[in-house]
């Protein structure tokens, strides 16, 4: 268990220089208005294609960070390796591929379902 927590610490110090580095001040905003003006349409288009990019990959980060600092927590709490949604043990190979994960395979699959499923008929809805 002491090396899952190790891991587990590395990926949250990595994954946290990775979003400072993310979450940095945009350049195009420090840049006074009038240098604006000398970029075209297209440097335009990949200035703003640049920046939804960096917000994906924001929230992504932060997905991350929060998912690896509930995990930390389970581990504290003595409950990581167990699912969250069924209480059955999680096999120890998805957990070292992926340290973080909450859920059993069964579990992960029925939650992913049930969200494709709710969004389904949420679009349903809007149509009728």
């Amino acid at each position: 268990m002491n090396d899952i927590k190790k891991r587990l610490e590395q990926e949250l110090r990595t994954t946290m220089s990775r979003l400072r580095q993310v979450a940095g001040p945009n350049d195009l905003e420090d840049l006074p208005p009038s240098i604006g003006s000398i970029f075209d349409d297209s440097d335009n288009i990949q200035i703003e294609q640049a920046r939804e990019m960096g917000l994906v990959t924001k929230a992504r980060l932060i997905e991350r960070v929060n998912k690896i600092v509930a995990a930390l927590g389970r581990i504290e709490r003595d409950e990581y390796g167990t699912c969250v949604e069924c209480g059955e043990p999680i096999r120890p190979a998805r957990l070292r591929a992926m340290p973080e994960v909450a859920t059993c395979v069964q579990c992960q699959e029925q939650l992913e379902r049930g969200f494709v499923a709710s969004g389904a008929r949420q679009d349903l809805r809007k149509a009728a």
